[in-house]
């Protein structure tokens, strides 16, 4: 007897254990068959009718009891923080690939180009709104074309190092995914051009979404001749920027496109001199593959950093800028020109990396210079009316300073001389009043 109320114990006690798992294993379900495959022969049935009473007894705690209700919540929240540690985890992962396919840093770079060509383009006042919208939608269209790209080159980057751990060719989001996105950005990006800024800025960024992936990303395996297209899709961004505030097209507006065009080329020729064993993996038909020894590269390298040489005076000249950032851009264009002399002469990995890194500094100077000395129309009108009273002046001041000439020699002629006390009362001793003689 003694036995048997030992063993009713501890299988009381056993089930104790099985029932403080009731909640986390669908509310003793689990718990109470476990109970039962834990007992055997006489034992086990006295058990499994103990489990029975407990387990009844649960469901009237579970119904009535306050603690029981405490614990079920708690389990719940810890449901829900797992669940959103899963949502917050999704996020990432898809915030992560749709920064890559989007080439975040280079749509940045395509939106400060943007943005500066809006300020240029505002004259004296800037509507900010309107500058926030243009380098928005800017970037909705930057990263439609990027995505394009990526989607029409996923089995060539899938070939290169560069480029075989981007989204499309690991495999961490599928075609259709990348599609999507590129197609609502694209939307997204012309219509907000097109309501807050205007038509004809909406239409830049179209065709450049259009260039970039439907012209420039085919040439790319086609003809070297790529380079220079996309050297066009790199130019039409700050052209954007200045017809969205200005609404129009104009000469002025041309500046910053040019030398973006310009600054592009040896840009990415020395990319492709850095880079010709993962063009060639991929299928790219890009200049530098053509030139084994480097030397046309150089060329073109060198020839268009000279082209940079005169914006700065243009600039000045156009009435953009004061005369200060002549100097500055000449200063950067014959920095960058030097760098690309070294490549010409020596066609070294060294000497293109070097040009390389000197034309990712070019550029953020060259804007910043454009922005810190611009000047506004106002600046200019009054410039151009000081200008204009001062020719109008010019004869009336000449006429006054003849008369007065003409008085004084007048004056010499006609009238007597001093005697030389005068001067000698006035020179050494100017607090004396000078004598005054009388003429008979």
């Amino acid at each position: 007897m003694w036995r048997n109320s030992v063993g009713f114990s501890s299988k009381l006690l056993t089930s104790k254990s099985s029932y403080s798992r009731l909640p986390l294993l669908n509310h003793g379900v689990a718990s109470r068959s476990t109970s039962t495959a834990a007992g055997s022969g006489p034992e086990s049935t006295e058990a499994a009718g103990t489990v029975k009473v407990r387990f009844s007894s649960t469901e009237w705690v579970r119904t009535g009891s306050p603690g029981s209700s405490a614990v079920d919540l708690s389990s719940f929240a810890a449901a829900s923080v797992l669940k959103g540690r899963d949502i917050v985890d999704m996020a990432k992962h898809y915030g992560r690939c749709y920064a890559e396919l989007s080439k975040a840093r280079l749509s940045m770079l395509v939106v400060a180009t943007s943005g500066t060509g809006y300020i240029l383009g505002s004259g004296s006042a800037i509507d900010y709104m309107g500058l926030c919208c243009t380098c928005a939608g800017t970037m909705m269209v930057a990263a439609s074309a990027s995505t394009l790209n990526q989607v029409f080159e996923v089995k060539n980057d899938a070939k290169m190092n560069r480029t075989k751990k981007r989204p499309l060719p690991s495999g961490r989001i599928s075609i259709p995914h990348a599609v999507t996105w590129a197609a609502s950005t694209g939307m997204l990006g012309t219509a907000l051009l097109a309501s807050k800024a205007n038509m004809l800025a909406a239409g830049l960024g179209a065709s450049n979404l259009v260039l970039y992936a439907f012209v420039y990303t085919p040439l790319k395996q086609i003809h070297p001749i790529n380079t220079w297209v996309g050297a066009i899709v790199g130019a039409i961004p700050p052209l954007l920027g200045w017809a969205a505030a200005s609404g129009l097209v104009s000469l002025n507006g041309m500046l910053l496109p040019a030398a973006l065009y310009f600054w592009q080329i040896p840009h990415f020729m020395a990319l492709a001199y850095l880079c010709r064993k993962d063009y060639a993996d991929g299928g790219f038909r890009m200049y530098s593959l053509a030139d084994a020894s480097g030397q046309r590269t150089a060329s073109v390298a060198l020839r268009n950093c000279l082209y940079l040489l005169p914006l700065g005076y243009l600039a000045y000249d156009w009435g953009l800028t004061s005369g200060w950032f002549c100097l500055e851009s000449t200063l950067l264009a014959l920095a960058i020109s030097g760098t690309a002399i070294s490549f010409y002469m020596k066609r070294t990995t060294k000497d293109a990396r070097r040009m390389f890194h000197a034309s990712l500094l070019y550029l953020p100077v060259f804007m910043s210079g454009l922005l810190v000395h611009r000047v506004t129309e106002s600046e200019q009108q009054m410039t151009v009316e000081h200008t204009g009273k001062i020719i109008e002046m010019s004869p009336l001041l000449e006429t006054t300073e003849e008369a007065q000439e003409e008085k004084r020699k007048q004056s010499i002629g006609n009238g007597q001389r001093r005697p030389p006390v005068a001067y000698a009362s006035v020179a050494p001793f100017p607090f004396l009043p000078a004598p005054s003689y009388a003429t008979f």
